[in-house]
């Protein structure tokens, strides 16, 4: 662009001076002449770096996944083809998934089993208490009619105390009364028995329902995760993209270590990254308009915004370890910063080329006056991008 400038103003001076001859060739107009290109050329590329910074460094960044399978198996089906576009949820693959049907019918058929065994330990359990209750029951029984009999002793002897009562019903009373006494005795040692057999058991029956049901949650988690490695027989595209670098084929056995990917999958959500001198965004902002060029569009140009600005590089990090840091021998170069860009219409470039190299300025709140200049740069050399400068 700047040797377009040269040119124009070449132009002008060979009209102004030679063609028409409004002024004079003479040294001090040479001077003139040489010196006036230099200094406004200057001033205006300075001014533009800073603000309006370009930079020929803008890629397209894509999100690519390397395709590492969770579990391991045998490609049986392969609907995934190299260089294609898929939807999210489409199939890209499935692993022959009959050792993992086969370990989930196994893991089914042992938790049933499970089932079975919680539940007789825990029917065994209950008939130990429904005893010792049915026992307490008795003794209770026993004990309101045992009151009753004493409380007729009692009123036999006041009645034949005072000759209104008979010796034959008193003695019947008193036998009633033995005859309870011993019930009660017999069932308090059945009772007792029966809380002694809970005693000496229950620690038993308990750890055995414990055991049990410890067993079955082993199972339950052993299932969940054979249902969960059958899952992954089946893969996925994980969101809209492309599959890329297809090695597989049907037959060929898949491992999750090492970790060897079957293919990338490339997703359509991409980014534009530029890279900036480390004094070329002082200015710069988020929200900042910016305009990219590639040479894989000629003649178009992607109309964005600052998203962000990474500060951050390598630079500014040392590796863990324990020895000290090493400086280096001679200062290390100055590293660049990444600004983040936003297309304003993604819509209008659904699909970029992953990796594709251009250029492109941002245009900061400054100097707007000049930046026209670097916006006619930008479609020059965008458009310059048709000629393909090769000689075979």
């Amino acid at each position: 662009m700047e040797v377009l400038i040269l040119g124009i103003y070449a132009f002008c001076v060979w009209l102004i001076f030679f063609k028409f001859k409004w002024l004079p060739w003479n040294p001090v107009s040479m001077v003139i002449a040489f010196t006036l290109p230099v200094i406004a050329l200057a001033t205006i590329i300075l001014s533009l770096n800073v603000m309006a910074p370009s930079t020929h460094d803008v890629r397209v960044v894509g999100k690519v996944l390397q395709v590492v399978p969770q579990v391991k198996g045998r490609i049986v089906e392969l609907p995934a083809e190299g260089n294609r576009h898929y939807r999210k949820g489409d199939v890209l693959l499935r692993i022959d998934p009959t050792p993992y049907e086969l370990s989930v019918a196994q893991l089914e058929g042992r938790l049933h089993a499970d089932d079975a065994a919680v539940a007789q330990a825990d029917a065994s359990s209950r008939q130990l208490a429904e005893s010792v209750r049915r026992e307490a029951g008795k003794v209770s029984t026993v004990q309101a009619s045992l009151s009753l009999a004493r409380q007729r002793v009692k009123e036999q002897d006041a009645l034949l105390a005072a000759g209104a009562g008979s010796k034959f019903d008193r003695d019947d009373a008193m036998a009633r009364q033995s005859e309870l006494e011993g019930q009660l005795v017999s069932a308090q040692a059945e009772e007792g028995e029966a809380k002694a057999k809970l005693s000496a058991q229950s620690q038993g029956e308990f750890a055995a329902i414990a055991a049990a049901r410890a067993h079955r949650a082993e199972t339950v988690s052993l299932l969940d995760n054979a249902r969960w490695e059958l899952s992954q027989t089946v893969y996925r595209a994980p969101a809209d993209g492309r599959v890329v670098n297809l090695q597989v084929r049907v037959g060929t056995m898949l491992v999750p270590l090492p970790l060897t990917p079957a293919f990338s999958f490339v997703e359509d959500d991409q980014e534009l990254i530029a890279f900036y001198g480390q004094n070329e965004l002082y200015n710069v902002r988020p929200g900042d308009v910016a305009e990219v060029y590639l040479p894989t569009m000629p003649g178009a140009i992607l109309e964005a915004k600052v998203d962000s600005i990474v500060w951050a590089q390598s630079q500014g990090q040392f590796p863990q370890g324990g020895l000290l840091p090493n400086t280096g021998s001679v200062a290390a170069a100055p590293n660049r910063f990444a600004v983040k860009l936003a297309l304003d219409d993604p819509s209008k470039w659904p699909l970029l080329p992953v990796g594709a190299l251009g250029a492109g300025a941002i245009y900061t709140q400054h100097g707007e006056a000049i930046q026209l200049i670097r916006m006619v740069f930008l479609r020059v050399s965008s458009r310059l991008n048709y000629l393909v400068l090769k000689l075979h």
